[in-house]
């Protein structure tokens, strides 16, 4: 790891680590596809648990609705990705809210495996008062879950970049790098314009992470915390 990404994780995990809660502090790693959110967020946990804090790890991935949902609009339907991928009922229900000032700290970190197209029996687990959640996903700062999180991070990727890097690395699900960088030029990447366009996500986080080169980040403050 570079200094500079040292630093901006310690950075990030220092400001988490000051937030007073009486409950779990609930944290969004939020970006496009391909922004390096969960690489991030697999980082900055293990800095927080180095602090002595428990972590708790999980992501939207474990949250999709089933695929003849998600697809109900079309394969290549960007409003599809936008508005039908993933249950946020269902994770407010059992992790965001269960985890908040009124939740009694009973969870569970996923209900659905996308794979398989399949619900999972994910055990219900409790959290210590003093856990924080790192939970990592796109579309994290919408409307329905803006209220949900004590801090959020925004990892800021110029599309360009995040399609560069999504050639190298979905090619074993896309099937060849045509056709990831067909999937995102028709929906993922105006799928997040929608998002960009609705939700103003880099206006809402706490802090946004230049992440365009991962080696060398910058971090900037973003919406005062509350």
């Amino acid at each position: 790891m570079t200094p500079e990404r040292s630093r901006c994780l310690e950075t990030l995990a220092r400001l988490i680590l000051r937030l007073e809660r009486p409950h779990p502090v609930r944290v969004a790693i939020d970006g496009p596809d391909a922004a390096g959110k969960t690489i991030l967020a697999d980082e900055l946990a293990l800095i927080i648990e180095r602090s002595g804090r428990p972590v708790i790890r999980a992501s939207i991935d474990g949250f999709h609705r089933p695929r003849a949902k998600r697809l109900a609009r079309g394969l290549e339907s960007p409003e599809g990705y936008f508005h039908d991928s993933f249950d946020y009922p269902t994770l407010r229900t059992v992790l965001l809210d269960r985890l908040g000032p009124s939740g009694g700290r009973e969870f569970r970190r996923r209900v659905f495996d996308y794979r398989i197209d399949a619900p999972v029996d994910a055990p219900t687990e409790v959290a210590p008062a003093n856990a924080v959640l790192v939970f990592d996903g796109v579309f994290l700062l919408r409307d329905e879950l803006i209220g949900s999180w004590d801090f959020s991070v925004f990892l800021a990727v110029p599309f360009a970049e995040t399609q560069r890097r999504a050639a190298l690395r979905d090619v074993a699900l896309f099937g060849n790098a045509e056709e990831v960088l067909h999937r995102y030029a028709v929906r993922y990447v105006p799928g997040q314009q929608l998002y960009y366009g609705q939700a103003h996500p880099q206006e809402k986080a706490t802090v946004v992470v230049d992440n365009e080169d991962p080696d060398r980040p910058s971090l900037r403050l973003g919406a005062p915390l509350v």
